[in-house]
């Protein structure tokens, strides 16, 4: 079963379009979703829990239809960690594991508890004492309390110091050993989904230019550097990206596609990334 299926989903806003979006995300993975600010991440990310209704195109979340009957009925089974809390900040983070234990019939009080206590945040403090990364924790233990089957979260390990990092990306490793457990997170942090991540989608300027298998796309991708005079001596259908830096040149490459005679560095999703937005011209199709 797919986690979530969509196709031609557009939504725009003002002079900024999401267009044209067509990708699957199989359930019992962990896909990172990266791009620039202002690519649209955010915006997709509330379609898919429901947050904004999508101009056109096909949605569907755990196999209903985004804003109908059956979509609804799901509530209890998509967890949401925005990149800004949304509780009231007078409220404890006891006060809130009170008042959402009202608004979910599978709320865990015991799991909450421990997740409380695993993240050491205070209980008694109120949440505009917090962090932003307790904040963000809170969010996350709130999210994982009510037994989500797809965890949705947007840029949930900013703000947080490398080993606080490390502990949510464990958790999150934990949270999908249940095959039917899904994960979809935003971050600019490339090294964070290096690590855990299945799949990886990549939005520049509201298009999608690719939604692959993290391993996939690291063996179908290399890395060459060459004199920037000597661009041309690649063919056209081996270079995916480009960027220029005074004499030299960094490409991004098919591995399957380069002649022999280039020397081709093994690369990184980190490095991918940025050799795709740093570059003006890229490819329909990268792998």
């Amino acid at each position: 079963m797919n986690a979530i299926e969509i196709k031609g989903l557009r939504k725009q806003y003002g002079g900024f379009t999401l267009g044209g979006l067509d990708f699957t995300l199989p359930e019992g993975c962990i896909t990172g979703l990266v791009g620039e600010n202002g690519a649209g991440k955010s915006t997709l990310l509330r379609l898919i829990v429901g947050m904004t209704r999508p101009d056109a195109g096909e949605l569907r979340v755990l196999g209903a239809p985004v804003g109908g009957e059956a979509f609804r009925a799901l509530r209890e089974d998509i967890g949401y960690v925005p990149d800004e809390t949304y509780f009231p900040e007078m409220l404890t983070p006891r006060d809130v594991g009170a008042v959402l234990s009202r608004a979910y019939s599978r709320w865990d009080a015991a799991s909450y508890a421990a997740l409380l206590e695993r993240f050491a945040l205070p209980v008694r403090k109120p949440v505009r004492e917090l962090s932003r990364g307790m904040k963000m924790k809170l969010s996350l233990a709130a999210a994982l309390a009510h037994r989500p089957r797809l965890l949705v979260l947007d840029e949930a390990t900013g703000g947080l110091d490398p080993v606080a990092r490390d502990g949510i990306l464990d958790l999150l490793n934990d949270f999908t050993r249940d095959e039917t457990h899904t994960v979809l997170l935003s971050s600019h942090i490339l090294s964070d989904l290096e690590k855990i991540c299945d799949y990886v989608a990549f939005l520049r300027n509201g298009r999608l230019l690719f939604c692959e298998e993290k391993d996939r796309l690291t063996e179908c991708c290399a890395v060459v550097r060459l004199p920037a005079r000597e661009i041309g001596a690649l063919p056209e259908n081996a270079v995916l990206a480009r960027r220029r830096n005074g004499l030299a040149a960094e490409l991004l490459v098919r591995r399957d596609a380069l002649p022999r005679g280039f020397t081709a560095e093994r690369t990184t999703l980190e490095k991918i990334v940025l050799l795709l937005s740093a570059s003006a011209e890229t490819k329909e199709e990268i792998v």
